[in-house]
């Protein structure tokens, strides 16, 4: 039967106590994470969530706290009183924090009992993910995670303590709000009251931020929790944490300037240095160089543009793509590498075949692979190629003695991200990435609009509140899709952890952008009445960026997955396994919120 806790106090956590505690009385509780009875004296590794501390029940110390521990079994929870005393010099554990040190208990309560737990309380377990997050509450007691979940803590608590600093206000937006979808699907919440109408959980803040800088409030954060309804992706949240900033009278350079310093003190907080200024690339450059908006500096194999050396090399297949209008783009696998013939075909296989690009509009034309090579140079003559554009090829590329050049030829948006993948699944596979190293850099000036070919019409690349560059304004008329946006993301090792933009301002200039949206006034008015409206009583200039809590906790932590830095996250499909929710409800719920439900 459990004892209570009576008049006992914590004095200490068990993975606290050092050396210097040695000598004192403590009282310690948590879960008993081993038992060993070795010839009568029963040893009893105490967990909380600061760690494990050896605790030894002798018969000769206390009768009563050694029949107490013969009882324990794993995960008991446990209240103990005893001695700090120094253990010996051959039983010393140095694996711990507490590996010096025992409590040789006085008295042992069990407060608690369990049964077996479906797998062990401990890190490195290849227990399926399905289990664990059916039984959160025990895959939480392991440290790893116990571990996540502070570092997240002190995440947001800097970030918290940073913009006080520059004085900004923290101040809560609704949550029940008015669905304006834009992106991705709206999360709807029916009204009991107002039958047949709906509230929609926040995509962000987007709108009451800005409308906090029409009210003066200046400067504005929170963290907060957003939602999307997207469809089922391996590394996505339906909810998520943002720490979300927004000011007036900023300048991109405030932004950056503010932003870079609270990455400084995150980075300190797993003792890395963070540099600044993070290097900046705009867009375009990104996707030339690397195929990706968010692409990993932690390794070289920049993409070069060999379009015009591919056209003139003298093969057939190159100047009739070329004049089609497609690009070349090529990057260099080192001679180190010793990358077989059998891997490169299974690279191109996989390349254009979609394996890599699944969802890409990619050709099947093969890879061209070249050998930087005196005889591989020889051979290409001897098919009628020209040995001294081969050269410049290699020049270009920076290919060295025996490096190995890929070149992809496609229209230019899938060419840039095939090559864009291929290089960052060749920088793994060759362990050229520095896993040890934090690569920040500022990705800017996106492409306001995208164009949407299946519905004819432009799309908010962003949001439809992004301000376009001042020296692109006039193309709003001409040609929208080479408008340029105020807009910025921050990336960290090929993962965007924060985006922003710079946001319009003024009532004109905001409904000409809807307009191109091909959204009439009516629909405007009926989607951001209210929006609009506030922009008409003087609005003053005003930006800002969200950043990604759950990614940017990830790669502090060093984890492969945002499942693992929240506390209780979805499966890929969306759904909670220790809840079993979604889940049907009763249907004297549905009719007192006017809902009639289709089951498919």
């Amino acid at each position: 039967m459990a004892e209570t806790l009576g008049d006992l106090t914590r004095t200490h956590y068990a993975g606290t106590l050092r050396t210097e505690h040695v000598g004192k009385t403590v009282t310690l509780m948590g879960w008993a994470a081993t038992r060993r009875d070795l010839g009568g004296v029963i040893f009893i590794d105490l967990r909380d969530r600061e760690g494990i501390c050896q605790v030894v029940a002798r018969p000769e110390v206390s009768a009563t706290a050694h029949q107490g521990a013969d009882r324990v079994r794993g995960e008991y929870v446990l209240a103990v009183v005893g001695e700090v005393a120094a253990r010996s010099e051959d039983t010393v554990n140095p694996k711990i924090p507490t590996g010096e040190v025992e409590v040789s208990a006085r008295e042992i309560r069990i407060l608690s009992e369990a049964r077996t737990p479906p797998f062990p309380i401990e890190d490195d377990i290849n227990t399926a993910e399905e289990i664990r997050l059916r039984y959160r509450y025990l895959d939480l007691r392991r440290p790893r995670y116990l571990r996540n979940l502070r570092l997240r803590h002190r995440v947001t608590m800097e970030a918290r303590r940073h913009f006080d600093e520059h004085g900004f206000y923290e101040v809560e937006t609704p949550m029940l709000t008015k669905s304006t979808p834009e992106g991705a699907r709206d999360f709807l919440v029916p009204s009991r009251i107002h039958h047949g109408n709906f509230y929609a959980l926040p995509q962000s803040p987007q709108l009451f931020k800005q409308i906090l800088m029409v009210a003066g409030l200046d400067r504005y954060f929170q963290v907060v929790r957003c939602f999307r309804d997207e469809d089922n992706r391996a590394d996505r949240q339906p909810e998520f944490t943002q720490i979300d900033v927004e000011m007036s009278f900023p300048r991109e350079e405030t932004i950056f300037d503010i932003t870079e310093s609270l990455y400084v003190k995150l980075g300190r907080l797993i003792d890395v240095e963070v540099r600044r200024p993070f290097p900046r690339l705009t867009y375009a450059e990104a996707m030339e160089r690397y195929g990706s908006d968010k692409p990993d500096l932690r390794f070289g194999m920049p993409i070069r543009d060999v379009t015009d050396e591919m056209r003139t090399l003298g093969l057939d297949t190159f100047p009739g793509l070329v004049d089609a209008g497609a690009r070349c783009r090529a990057v260099v696998l080192p001679m180190s590498a010793g990358v077989s013939g059998t891997r490169l075909r299974k690279i191109n296989e996989d390349l254009w075949l979609g394996r890599i690009v699944p969802d890409a509009h990619v050709s099947k034309r093969n890879l061209f692979v070249l050998k930087a090579s005196d005889d591989a140079v020889t051979n290409l003559g001897k098919k009628g190629a020209n040995e001294a554009v081969a050269r410049r090829l290699f020049e270009k590329t920076g290919a060295g003695k025996d490096d190995v050049v890929l070149v992809g030829t496609d229209a230019e948006e899938p060419v840039a991200m095939a090559m864009g993948i291929l290089r960052l699944e060749m920088g793994k596979e060759l362990k050229l990435i520095d896993e040890t190293a934090f690569r920040f850099l500022w990705v800017t000036e996106f492409p306001l609009f995208g164009y949407d070919a299946r519905e004819k019409r432009y799309v908010s690349l962003h949001h439809p509140f992004t301000a376009p560059r001042d020296e692109d304004r006039a193309l709003l008329d001409s040609d929208p899709g080479k408008v340029r946006a105020k807009a910025y993301d921050v990336v960290l090792n090929g993962y965007e952890v924060g985006g922003g933009s710079l946001r319009i301002y003024d009532s004109e200039l905001q409904a000409k952008v809807f307009r191109i949206l091909s959204m009439s006034d009516e629909e405007a008015r009926e989607r951001f009445g209210f929006f609009l409206e506030a922009l008409s009583y003087g609005t003053p200039p005003h930006g800002g960026i969200a950043l990604g809590v759950d990614r940017i906790v990830m790669l502090l932590a060093g984890e492969p997955s945002i499942r693992d830095v929240i506390a209780f996250p979805k499966t890929a499909s969306f759904t909670d396994l220790m809840t079993g929710s979604p889940s049907p409800v009763r249907d004297d719920q549905l009719q007192e919120l006017g809902v009639v439900v289709v089951r498919k």
